[in-house]
């Protein structure tokens, strides 16, 4: 927000000089960005926070933190407003609001005999400095107000409302308003619209109409104050695609008692600029009056947040310097003007807030340090999320629910728990299964990755619904995908080195994988009896696993028998033999070991493979066999006898043929 330091002087005396003020306001309250030199005056570039925006988006408001922030007095110039006795305001309008959910708050007053024309020279200069227009006298009355209050305000031909009445109610469906701009807006049953008894004369908060413009023949102008929901601005702005100075005001949220001094304080400058005739009483229409909230405040519990010895009569000078009604007693009456103060804790904020954060001594905690336990969840999921990145995977989060449309490629929705109040139909349903969004991930970034592809995996919960009863499990997913194509069974070789990488590092030696005889280019992993997951081909470009979590988290638990490492070489033959389909990859490994003892170190299934050139209705499965001694290096004439044995050993089998 733009601030002119000329205004500021208005509220504020002796201010500091321009540069020192910018350095206390950004030390304090908010951040000045920028200061710009504009003939006599600097402007400066305000950053209010959202926290502030409901009582700092004026003059006033910078001015009070300025005053408070330096130990000065704050005056707002009085503006004399007088009345008429003989025209009341009731006789002129009737207001009425049909919508008191989105107008919290609805003031009007009315002037007659008004002279619409330029305005003074210091309203003109003062609006040009914040980058505004001049209009006329009464719109730009309006805007200085607004600037300086925070309140936005607006100005409607009396002559041109026609039944004389304002109406504050929802559009109609097909209605239309041009603005003030000459722009024609469709209107529909969500936008708040200020009408006369036939026709909207303004976007409620955001924007006048051209129907009741102020013009040179206007002689006399209905002023309106309002307070708007935040939601219902929000929503015009975001369907006209109009967003004001306006706008911006209400939609952060003002205070409701705002209204009334605003439309006193512009109808008091109209008067002193311009003469004319305010009508006496206001239209304010005000069911759900917003009243100052009262907060005791401890003084042992000021010192013991902040850290430092103060003093009762320091907190209060603190207190009320930010126009916070303060007893001897500590009890605070918060002006409804701040409505950021809600507890204790807020008044104690305010208070460092103004000592100012580096002037509290920085003291080393005391106490005593005990040593903590190690956390085995936390350490192992460290530990696979490092292995992974290690491996050139990227690991992503995402959101733990899916939609319609993922039911109807992965499975019967009855078997997913559904959401009483879901934020939308895509997010329905609590996930079973962690690869569903991985590759909606690999669908998105595929369009734009580099040659090398995608490497993702995920560490999350999956929810499952066993009758009555709900169980969630922490699962380790991941994917691999490519731009360009690989021979078949080639990525799901690769994606299998990966989770044997995973498991070494992390002590689990005895894993194996058993082919799902059903489907290709799919095997179980598993750990003895019990199964971890599965790794599978998903296309031939895209390879993924599913991992229980829980369980490798047991295992890598598990306590481990050290065995040192053979000092003589391994030797290692290739074996590849034909099987039934139904035959299982763990029913040869068995052979394979009872047949080779103990000079068989490992087996390792790289390949299996049915197609061309095998014979029908058999697979091909090819593992490598290391062949190691403890007390000496094996002979190719001993390593040539067990693998002879072996050999022997497995074409015994009915149907099974080893490859020569």
């Amino acid at each position: 927000m733009k601030i002119s330091y000329n205004w500021l002087k208005e509220y504020v005396k002796p201010l500091p000089k321009p540069e020192k003020l910018a350095d206390l306001l950004t030390n304090h309250s908010f951040e000045v960005e920028n200061i710009e030199k504009k003939g006599n005056d600097f402007i400066f570039d305000v950053d209010i926070l959202p926290n502030r925006a409901h009582d700092c988006l004026c003059h006033i408001g910078v001015a009070r933190e300025a005053a408070a922030i330096n130990n000065l007095k704050f005056k707002i110039k009085n503006l004399k407003l007088v009345e008429s006795k003989e025209l009341d305001v009731k006789d002129f309008i009737d207001v009425k609001v049909e919508n008191s959910g989105a107008c919290l708050r609805y003031t009007a007053r009315v002037i007659t005999n008004v002279k619409v024309g330029p305005s003074p020279k210091w309203i003109v200069s003062g609006l040009k400095a914040l980058g505004q227009k001049s209009i006329n006298n009464i719109v730009d009355a309006a805007n200085y107000i607004m600037f300086e209050m925070g309140q936005p305000l607006h100005a409607f031909d009396y002559d041109k409302v026609e039944g004389k009445k304002i109406i504050i109610r929802k559009a109609k469906k097909g209605e239309k308003i041009t603005t003030l701009d000459n722009e024609t807006c469709k209107l529909d049953q969500d936008i708040l619209v200020i009408a006369d008894s036939k026709s909207p004369l303004a976007l409620a908060g955001v924007k006048g109409g051209k129907k009741a413009e102020i013009s040179n023949k206007t002689k006399t102008i209905v002023l309106e104050s309002a307070n708007f929901s935040i939601q219902a601005i929000r929503a015009t702005s975001k369907k006209t695609n109009i967003r004001t100075e306006s706008s911006l005001r209400f939609e952060y949220g003002l205070d409701p008692n705002l209204a009334s001094q605003a439309i006193d304080r512009v109808a008091g400058l109209i008067q002193e600029i311009i003469g004319g005739e305010v009508t006496k009483g206001i239209v304010d229409i005000y069911p759900k009056k917003v009243f100052p909230q009262k907060i005791k405040l401890n003084l042992e519990k000021v010192e013991s947040v902040l850290g430092i010895k103060i003093s009762k009569q320091e907190v209060i000078k603190y207190l009320k310097s930010l126009s916070f009604d303060v007893d001897n007693s500590l009890r605070v009456t918060v002006p409804t003007l701040r409505q950021d103060i809600k507890i204790e804790e807020d008044l104690i904020e305010e208070v460092v807030r103004l000592i100012g954060y580096n002037n509290i001594p920085a003291e080393a905690p005391l106490g005593l340090l005990g040593v903590t336990k190690l956390d085995e969840v936390l350490s192992v999921t460290n530990k696979v999320k490092t292995i992974f990145e290690g491996l050139g995977f990227t690991e992503v989060y995402n959101f733990s629910f899916i939609g319609e449309d993922d039911l109807k490629k992965t499975g019967i929705g009855e078997e997913y728990l559904e959401l009483e109040n879901p934020l939308s139909l895509d997010l329905k349903y609590l996930r079973k299964d962690l690869l569903i969004n991985l590759l909606k991930n690999i669908k998105i970034n595929l369009k734009t990755s580099i040659k090398q592809g995608i490497k993702i995996f995920e560490l999350g919960k999956v929810y499952r619904k066993k009758g009555d009863e709900i169980t969630e499990e922490k699962m380790l997913a991941g994917a691999i995908a490519g731009r360009v194509e690989k021979e078949k069974g080639e990525r799901f070789y690769e994606l299998k080195g990966v989770i044997d990488g995973l498991f070494n590092k992390l002590g689990i030696t005895d894993h194996w994988y058993n082919p799902v005889e059903c489907l290709s280019a799919t095997a179980e992993v598993k750990s003895g009896d019990e199964k971890i997951g599965w790794i599978k081909e998903i296309d031939s470009n895209v390879v993924g696993f599913n991992l229980s979590f829980e369980k490798i988290l047991k295992l890598a638990q598990e306590e481990l028998v050290y065995q040192p490492s053979s000092s003589y070489p391994a030797a290692v033959r290739d074996l590849a033999i034909l099987v039934y389909p139904g035959d299982r990859v763990a029913d040869v490994l068995n052979v394979i070991n009872n047949a080779g003892g103990e000079l068989v170190r490992d087996v390792d299934l790289f390949d299996m493979y049915e197609g061309e050139e095998i014979p029908r209705n058999k697979k091909n499965l090819a593992f490598h066999i290391i062949y190691q001694s403890d007390e000496k290096t094996l002979k190719d004439e001993e390593v040539d006898k067990i693998q002879k044995r072996i050999i022997k050993a497995l074409e015994r089998k009915r149907g099974w043929e080893v490859r020569k």
